[in-house]
């Protein structure tokens, strides 16, 4: 466990499953923490391989569900029992088993046509959180090959947004075209905690530059919340290529 360029905290795990149970004490501790302090617990999640395996592992966790709300850090414009969304993967894996209210669950409706969907959603945020910022008390994000994270891309006009919290972005990636909603550099910089979770071998190069290169400005890197904690969980795989200088 040390630092990065970044002044981000950074935690490398044995593997997969370590790293799995790792993030669900974290997630676990930070709960804990929002519930002392404020009597709720506000995370954006992400999809993906490496998630499903903490949300497995979190459903079986006696955590107080009823005060814990759920939201999304991008969302593909598919309907939500479409293989892509990950909506989905968040049903079949944490909300079929934890007894989380319904009320609870804040998605992003990407069966909708994209710009309308962003605008609902900040629509939600705002009605939840206030007009001030959404401070999530934790933003759980992935890296893509490229640098980016939840659905902010590489050279992308999303970055540039200063005012929105959620917007629609056009994207291609591993050449799957496809449009998304996405929250912005604002509102991920507004969490108080952060946390990238990532795994295996053909992350490792995208790890290093993203953690070693300042000088990229990859979409990763421009989350630094100026009030929050940033934490990278990464698998030995994953971060190879640091460990090897």
């Amino acid at each position: 466990m040390r630092g990065t360029p970044l002044n981000a905290e950074m935690v490398i795990l044995t593997d997969a499953p370590t790293l799995a149970e790792a993030a669900a004490r974290r997630f676990a501790a930070l709960v804990g923490e929002a519930m002392a302090a404020r009597g709720r617990f506000s995370v954006a999640l992400s999809g993906g391989t490496t998630p499903g395996a903490l949300y497995r592992l979190l459903a079986a966790r006696p955590l107080p569900w009823a005060q814990i709300h759920l939201f999304w850090a991008d969302e593909r414009c598919v309907p939500p029992d479409a293989p892509g969304s990950n909506y989905r993967l968040v049903a079949e894996t944490l909300l079929a088993d934890a007894p989380i209210p319904l009320e609870n669950v804040h998605r992003i409706r990407g069966e909708g046509e994209p710009e309308r969907a962003a605008r609902e959603y900040e629509r939600v945020l705002r009605a939840f959180f206030g007009e001030e910022s959404p401070r999530f008390d934790l933003a759980l994000l992935g890296l893509g090959k490229d640098g980016h994270t939840a659905s902010l891309f590489p050279g992308a006009e999303t970055l540039a947004e200063a005012t929105r919290w959620a917007v629609p972005a056009a994207a291609e990636y591993e050449g799957r075209p496809a449009w998304r909603v996405t929250l912005t550099l604002p509102a991920l910089n507004a969490a108080r905690n952060v946390i990238f979770l990532v795994q295996g071998a053909e992350k490792a190069a995208i790890v290093r530059t993203v953690l070693a290169d300042t000088a990229a400005r990859l979409p990763a890197q421009r989350v630094q919340p100026p009030a929050g904690q940033v934490t990278w969980m990464l698998d030995i795989e994953a971060g190879r290529a640091l460990a090897h200088g």
